[in-house]
């Protein structure tokens, strides 16, 4: 019998429910993670007592989600062995009819563990656990895990039907795992896929977000065969029908666009910003005479639709503009030594942001073809050149660095207003162009003699 090695609070809340007369097990995607040697995030309890029975039983509980057998149970620093620790409580339950393709209209507690598991999502997802019975499998769960199988629960349409995101999640899971989807699963998948619809953006981010940032981005392509994408991401659609038909490419924009994905680190700035680095091509494609395809102008108009979609995702701020704007200097490339221009691209772009842009310029250059490899890695090798040479200059990149301020201006007798906005933004082209004028007496002279 395998022997999961759970917290002391989780012990401690499964005998306390059994010293009661009532039946208690971790469930779920702990039992799922431990079984795999990973250490879960999560450990959550399920239960033959109703909310109310479980509120009798612990000092400190919290009414998480009451109305569908949800209590949050605390316990206390004695008891779980450093720490005051939530574990989520709930109710084994049976779901009433799916309405929406989202959530039960109702649901009804059951003292039958079988008939909760029965309600979950994936076999990897349905096994329960306590030290006197062990791993409660009813429906093949370790099996899939030894096999590396993402299944549905009994009938996958009727899975699917009551909760549409799980067809995402299913892909989620094969992107997390590096599993494959069983043949059935995956048949309901692609037959009840439009019903993504239905499902809110922020859910629907959640688990792309958690996809792109897996071990296995590629698994995007088997939603856009399962036909998942066109529903949640239309736009990775008409890359995977865009071909590039120039000689500088080995694929279409969709599959260079998981090459560049599996060569950026795993955070969500950085795969999104892979991800849609390329997302304007398809409506940017022109041939020249010779029947080349190109893409003119693709990094801004890029920016601006990454933009949308992530708005539409619901992603956070911060996110939506660090991605936006390295989506819009990405293909930047100077060859040479007009370091001018490349103190003004580090203007726009933000000097703590080069190492990202690096790894985004690489990581192109990685899913395209040989053609002229060596000219477009000597940019590189340039740029990073001219960035030491910035930084051990000490070049004036941005406006706040000027040796010159506000309150300079104010002492040479110029208000605060327009006026004194427009010095200094003049100034600041002065010396972005030059850096020796970036000093104070210097640029207090070129004010005084108006020479800005």
């Amino acid at each position: 019998m395998s022997k999961i090695n759970m917290p002391a609070g989780a012990e401690f809340i499964i005998e306390q429910l059994n010293n009661r007369g009532f039946e208690a097990y971790i469930v779920g995607g702990c039992v799922r993670d431990s079984l795999l040697g990973k250490n879960p995030n999560d450990w959550d309890i399920t239960t033959s007592a109703t909310p109310y029975e479980v509120k009798e039983i612990f000092k400190k509980t919290i009414d998480t989600g009451i109305q569908h057998g949800t209590v949050t149970v605390m316990v206390d620093k004695a008891t779980s062995k450093g720490g005051e620790y939530a574990f989520e409580v709930t109710t084994y339950r049976v779901d009433g009819k799916y309405e929406d393709h989202r959530r039960p209209t109702e649901v009804t507690f059951t003292a039958c563990l079988e008939e909760d598991l029965k309600r979950r999502d994936f076999t990897i997802n349905a096994m329960a656990y306590n030290h006197k019975q062990g791993v409660v499998d009813i429906f093949g769960g370790q099996q899939d895990l030894n096999n590396g199988v993402i299944k549905a629960v009994g009938v996958a349409e009727e899975r699917f039907e009551e909760d549409a995101l799980r067809i995402l999640r299913a892909v989620r899971f094969a992107a997390q795992l590096g599993f494959h989807i069983e043949d059935d699963t995956k048949k309901a998948m692609t037959k009840l896929a439009e019903n993504l619809r239905f499902i809110s953006a922020e859910r629907i981010q959640v688990e792309l977000t958690k996809l792109i940032t897996s071990n296995h981005p590629d698994r995007l392509v088997e939603a856009y065969k399962l036909g998942i994408t066109k529903v949640v991401l239309p736009e990775f659609d008409a890359m995977m029908e865009t071909e590039q038909d120039n000689p500088h490419h080995l694929y279409n924009v969709g599959i260079h666009t998981i090459k560049v994905m599996e060569h950026v680190p795993p955070t969500q700035i950085m795969r999104y910003t892979a991800l849609l680095h390329d997302v304007a091509k398809p409506v940017t494609k022109t041939f020249d005479e010779e029947g080349v395809g190109h893409f003119y102008g693709h990094q801004a108009k890029g920016a601006d639709m990454a933009m949308d979609i992530l708005k539409r995702l619901k992603l956070d701020n911060h996110t939506i503009d660090e991605t936006c704007l390295l989506i819009r200097e990405h293909d930047f490339s100077l060859h040479g030594t007009n370091i001018r221009a490349f103190r003004r691209f580090l203007n726009r772009l933000g000097k703590e942001r080069f190492q990202d842009f690096l790894t985004i310029k690489k990581a192109d250059m990685a899913g395209q073809s040989d053609y002229h490899k060596e000219e477009r890695e000597g940019f590189v090798r340039d740029m990073i050149d001219m960035f030491e040479q910035v930084n051990e200059e000490n070049h004036c990149i941005k406006m706040s660095e000027m040796a010159i301020g506000g309150r300079d201006l104010i002492e040479m007798g110029i208000a605060p207003g327009k006026e004194m906005g427009d010095i200094l933004k003049a100034l600041f082209e002065k010396v972005l162009d030059n850096p020796t004028l970036n000093d104070k007496e210097k640029l207090k002279k070129m004010v005084e003699e108006k020479m800005y």
